[in-house]
């Protein structure tokens, strides 16, 4: 018969048999009468973390750390002794529980006084989910977390033994990290007794009454419910039925929160004693059933068929409350193996409910999926040692498959003020400063990880503390948006810092424009107009957009100077370009993306665009000018915009030219006046199409008989437009047409 350390020997594949031994004795000889905060020994502590972890059948080098951790965290100068002593693993193992101690000092820190609005309780409720996923996250082998759950629960033994009290906000932390932690793995025999250890030390009063209340000791309940098990299995095996039947009483802390969640009084609970029996099929369920209601009295309306009538989450179970032998009701749940893994692991998951509280209970919760996956996914690990001589036959354990477990994929830093913050991998102080307040990131301009000065492209670490440093005023990098330096890895942050940008260029175009009309005016004399009437003339809604417009050159300052000079408003009809577009652009087209075919200094792979005021085409004389996020813009060598651009940053001027020629077209303007008549603008459309060229948007304004119009069309040449141009000029009525 393999015993259970000679079964962990075997799966773990442990070369030093006596590894825990001399661990044990190291303590002894360095820290038999070191004491911890709470003022048990360090001895006394690692030999109760060794009888719990017994039961979980951790392997030999976390058994070893667990004996040395405290030693290392309150002797000094013992650590450094560790890894010469007891290897790399069981030092990385040490290390690692160390680490954790810090993330318990920060949830006990998140356990001061009490919430009262809604706000608080859901901003500590989002605190301390994220302190249980940093705390997973943080310890990158998982045999650290359970040696760390064990040690608080040899703490709240030995506290409960000599009748101390523990320190400040340990039950609460208890409670709110450790205990749903030992949970979520399925470690359930842990996870009841660190919730009523820590429930009798938060609330005493309450503890000692659901006790009195159960008016039996756990031990005469566990006697009571093994009995009835025993009997159980004998009728079921008499029937031919194979089933597994476990049971265990409900705890004390279990009871308040169902009373608490469902407003319940004690004498309506009748799942204080309950067990589960899973079959094979659910032909059997129902069989079973029968034999439960057969030996016991069934309690009428206390029977949910969950088989049939699924839970609205997909979970199936048999319910019923039957009255057991001593007049105590218990509640037995039947399921096949399919609804109980489906229960356990599926999104039906106990911990969900049992979690969310009252919300829980009446059945609302939510979960992120992965995560959820990831956690079943270790407690399958975990219970490998239900099925011992399956996991033996694989050639990798599952202990060594859960040292290479990856829990989430965030990363979960803090704030100077200890508030846990989830990034996604890969995350910067920049991230973190967006994070925190787009404001803040906007004037990030240095950072402090762990108290030292970092560059804002550090990739942040689990556990660590950031703080940024701040100027008073000021933006974003144009840096930051360039992936192949590194500083944003979250898309939330990018698109902050592109909206700063967007909006910055917004402001500088609405200034150019701003400044083009008041030109006007002063040169029209009507400084005083007013200009939302000016706008709303013109077909614009707000100042801004006639403003916006007229810097992009998508709306002519000759329709200002029109709407002044007749100010009552006659012949003044002007159409947007949206309004006025008649059809797409072709595929081809550089204002859809495609390839301009501008060289940039004889490079073909760089940033252009082809500017919205002159709107160059081949082979026009071009030249580059290089703007503040959006490349280098391509003008005409003759463009008006380009003489004031170039004349405020020569150093920005850059030599382009045309290279091979490709299937691009390249958008236009064509000007023409004629005498306004019937069938005018199908006429001038007429030519336009016979030269195969694509006409996207229209602009007309007529006035005293004399029609002007602007075309947007797509050429692949100059010297096409120029043969379109002559060939308009000959229709009739018209008076000049020319390239804007």
């Amino acid at each position: 018969m393999v015993t259970s350390t000679d079964l962990t020997g075997q799966i773990a594949g442990t070369p030093d048999a006596g590894l825990v031994e001399r661990a044990l004795a190291f303590v002894r000889e360095r820290g038999s009468a070191a004491l911890l905060p709470t003022g048990e020994t360090v001895l006394s502590h690692a030999e109760g973390m060794l009888r719990i972890l017994d039961g979980l059948r951790v392997d030999d080098a976390a058994r070893a750390a667990a004996c040395l951790f405290a030693l290392a965290a309150f002797v000094p100068g013992s650590e450094a002794e560790i890894e010469p002593l007891f290897g790399e693993e069981v030092a990385g193992l040490v290390k690692g529980v160390r680490q954790l101690l810090r993330i318990g000092a920060i949830a006990v820190g998140h356990s001061g006084a009490p919430e009262t609005t809604k706000d608080e309780i859901a901003a500590r409720q989002e605190q301390v989910e994220a302190l249980r996923k940093m705390l997973l996250a943080f310890a990158q082998d998982i045999r650290v977390v359970l040696v760390r759950l064990a040690s608080r629960l040899q703490t709240l033994r030995w506290l409960a033994q000599v009748k101390a009290q523990p320190l400040p906000g340990v039950a609460r932390e208890t409670l709110d990290i450790y205990a749903p932690l030992a949970n979520r793995l399925g470690i359930w025999q842990m996870k009841w007794e660190l919730e009523d250890l820590a429930f009798r030390f938060e609330q005493p009063d309450t503890y000692k009454r659901i006790a009195r209340l159960l008016d039996e000791k756990r031990i005469e309940r566990e006697g009571y419910i093994a009995s009835a098990i025993a009997r159980l299995q004998s009728e079921l095996a008499s029937a031919g039925i194979r089933a597994e039947v476990s049971g265990r009483p409900k705890h004390i802390y279990s009871i308040w929160k169902k009373m608490r969640g469902k407003e319940l009084d004690f004498a309506d609970l009748y799942d204080v004693r309950a067990f589960r029996v899973i079959v094979d099929d659910i032909k059997d369920c129902y069989t079973v059933l029968g034999i439960v209601h057969h030996i016991w009295q069934p309690i009428p309306r206390e029977f949910d068929d969950y088989i049939s009538r699924p839970k609205s989450n997909g979970y199936k179970s048999l319910h019923t409350v039957v009255i057991g032998d001593d007049g105590r009701a218990f509640e037995v749940q039947i399921r096949t193996q399919e609804m109980h893994h489906f229960a356990e692991y599926g999104v039906a998951a106990h911990w969900r409910y049992k979690e969310a509280g009252s919300k829980g209970y009446s059945g609302q919760f939510s979960a992120s999926e992965r995560y959820d996956e990831k956690i079943a996914w270790l407690r399958q690990l975990l219970a490998w040692k239900d099925d011992a001589d399956h996991s033996v036959a694989h050639d990798e354990s599952p202990w060594e498959q859960l040292k290479h477990a990856a829990i989430d994929d965030h990363i979960y830093v803090l704030t100077p003020q200890a508030r846990v913050v989830a990034l996604p991998q890969g995350a910067t102080p920049v991230d973190f400063a967006y994070y925190l307040h787009t404001d803040l990131g906007h004037r990030c301009r240095g950072a402090r990880v762990d108290g030292t000065m970092v560059p804002l492209n550090t990739p942040l670490k689990n556990g660590q503390t950031v703080d940024i440093i701040a100027v008073k005023q000021g933006g974003p990098s144009r840096d930051w948006l360039n992936a192949e330096l590194g500083y944003l890895a979250s898309p939330r942050a990018r698109a902050k810092v592109r909206a700063w940008f967007n909006a910055l260029d917004s402001q500088e175009t609405m200034s150019q424009g701003r400044a083009l009309i008041d030109k006007t005016l002063q040169r029209e004399g009507k400084t005083a107009v007013n200009l939302d009437d000016l706008a709303a003339r013109l077909g614009f809604k707000t100042p801004d957009d006639l403003f916006a417009a007229v810097a992009k050159d998508e709306f002519s300052l000759r329709h200002v100077e029109q709407a002044l000079r007749h100010p009552e408003g006659e012949a003044v009809v002007v159409q947007s370009e949206e309004e006025a577009v008649t059809k797409k652009s072709r595929a081809t087209s550089v204002a859809r993306g495609a390839k301009s075919g501008v060289l940039v200094v004889g490079v073909d792979s760089l940033l252009t665009q082809m500017s919205k005021c002159c709107k160059p085409a081949p082979p026009d004389e071009i030249v580059g000018f290089v703007t503040r996020g959006r490349g280098v813009s391509i003008h005409r060598r003759t463009c008006h915009t380009f003489g004031q651009l170039s004349a405020r940053a020569p150093e920005r001027v850059i030599h382009t030219e045309w290279g091979k020629r490709s299937d691009a077209v390249y958008p236009v303007d064509i000007h023409v006046e004629a005498i306004d008549r019937q069938g005018l603008l199908r006429d001038i459309s007429e030519v336009l199409s016979r030269e195969k060229i694509n006409v996207t948007g229209v602009k007309t304004l007529s006035s005293k008989g004399v029609a002007r119009m602007q075309f947007t069309a797509e050429v692949s040449e100059a010297t096409q437009l120029q043969r379109a141009l002559g060939l308009i000029e000959d229709v009739a009525g018209v008076l000049q047409a020319k390239r804007k």
